[in-house]
């Protein structure tokens, strides 16, 4: 199998090679830069990332980000409400924006010829947005009903929400990126404004263009268009609330009479990537998808599922991409006839096993193929390279960081895993949540045939289980 891979490898290109056509700089006033060309059709996606998510809100105003990235598609000085969403549709182009714990971001695709003008127009709601009290009563309403669709309706959302609660007692990811009920319901105009004025600014922003463009033209481009606004001397590092150190295990149960399958989730607060100093957290996103990436071969699904048969799904995920610590995370639906406790005790057994045996490099060897060859698929959708790097410009990491990534993913060692997870994986550290139901549960078994899921993330779970349990370390409310 070493043999074949190599072979593979061999056929794609190095990391290097995707990296050449990645221009960065700066404006005067601090707005960040990256330029990412792709010449092969003739468009471009304009986003515009600012370093301001639900983490940095302030005290009892939680969804006042994702709410004021609602608001920014009302009226500015310059045009209507929609009216900017009306253009870029007119243009043939399609606009969104989305909200995480560590950034906002506003994005365009359009004709490489609109550019310009999709500069102009988010210039202009960065500084210019006219509000007034109707907008916030409207808005207000969206936002709840979102809420009440995406959280309140689903109780592995609900159950999400209070394990992370319950993981951070101190730091604002604690807090759901949508907020609390009774906070955004009570949030109000000077909340917004409050909040616009003190995160939305040239340099708290980082602007990421990607496609048929030139690095040159972006510039004379951002430069008529971004240069004129000043800078924001008020605007000074993150300082967040850190969590103080957890000494022993919290554990929690939801009940819900709509749960269809009960299932175990334990996550462990864990380092995220930093600037510089990315080898621990590519240890543990290599050590994710050696537990669960893979139902036909990693160790999880192997032993739980289709071994032992304790469980109908078995998996682990991990999201380094964070600001401030993360978390580890594995997942186990008993199988019908096993009890939760009883699928915990063999989830406990499967990793102490792992730890014991220690990386299979045959194993290893595959994962890191399936990584190389998803980054590069991935090249060929300017959208997903822009996010990237606007992720990871807003999560604290720099350019180089993101072009280091592959290079260090390829020159992990087993060694390396083993002794991050075996740091990682302490249940003093860990949260463990038992979701349930008051009526017995209709299990649906889980297709041994699933195709593997792209490097990096867990498996489709069955139906009934949170589409995203990654999301723990990077939740977006994406807006449409």
């Amino acid at each position: 199998m070493r043999r074949l891979i190599a072979a593979l490898a061999l056929a794609l290109p190095m990391p290097a090679l995707a990296d050449e056509a990645v221009t960065s700089f700066a404006l005067d006033n601090g707005l960040e830069v990256v330029v990412i060309e792709d010449h092969r059709a003739p468009a471009a996606v304009h986003m515009l990332w600012y370093r301001a998510g639900s983490a940095d809100e302030p005290p009892g105003r939680s969804g006042i980000a994702h709410y004021l990235e609602h608001l920014l598609f009302k009226a500015t000085d310059e045009l209507e409400a929609g009216e900017f969403s009306d253009t870029v549709a007119a243009l043939g182009g399609t606009d969104n924006a989305f909200t995480s714990y560590d950034y906002t971001a506003y994005f365009q695709r359009v004709a490489a010829e609109h550019l310009g003008l999709m500069m102009e127009m988010e210039a202009d709601r960065m500084t210019d947005l006219a509000l007034d009290a109707e907008d916030i009563l409207t808005e207000r309403d969206v936002v709840i009903e979102e809420r009440r669709q995406r959280t309140d309706n689903d109780p592995g959302a609900l159950f999400s929400e209070q394990r992370r609660a319950a993981q951070y007692l101190n730091h604002p990811y604690g807090v759901p990126v949508i907020g609390w009920a009774q906070e955004a319901d009570a949030l109000t105009l000077d909340d917004a404004l409050e909040f616009y004025g003190a995160h939305y600014a040239p340099n708290n922003a980082v602007l990421v263009v990607a496609g048929d463009v030139f690095p040159g033209e972006v510039r004379d481009l951002a430069e008529e268009h971004y240069g004129p606004i000043p800078a924001d001397p008020a605007i000074a590092p993150r300082e967040r609330p850190q969590e103080p150190p957890q000494l022993a295990e919290r554990r929690i149960a939801f009940e819900d009479p709509r749960v269809g399958q009960p299932y175990v989730v334990r996550t462990y607060l864990a380092p995220e990537r930093d600037a510089g100093d990315q080898r621990e957290a590519a240890a543990l996103t290599l050590a994710a998808a050696l537990l669960g990436g893979s139902a036909q071969t990693a160790v999880l699904p192997q032993k739980l599922q289709f071994e032992n048969e304790d469980a109908l799904y078995a998996t682990a995920f991990y999201d380094g991409l964070s600001y401030d610590d993360t978390l580890f995370g594995v997942l186990v639906v008993p199988a019908p006839g096993v009890t939760l406790e009883e699928g915990e005790e063999a989830l406990d057994r499967a990793l102490a096993e792992f730890l014991e045996e220690g990386v299979d490099e045959d194993q290893l060897e595959r994962v890191k193929f399936q990584f190389e060859a998803a980054r590069i698929y991935a090249q060929d959708d300017p959208g997903s390279r822009a996010r990237t790097y606007g992720a990871a410009l807003t999560s604290g990491l720099t350019v180089r960081d993101v072009q280091d990534w592959p290079g260090i993913i390829q020159s992990i060692t087993p060694e390396e895993i083993e002794d991050a997870l075996a740091r990682v994986l302490d249940r003093d550290r860990a949260v463990t949540g038992y979701l349930t139901t008051t009526e017995p549960a209709a299990f649906e078994p889980v297709p041994a045939s699933a195709a593997d899921p792209a490097a990096g993330a867990p498996p489709p779970p069955p139906a009934g289980l949170p589409a995203e349990p990654a999301g723990d370390a990077a939740t977006v409310l994406e807006d449409s």
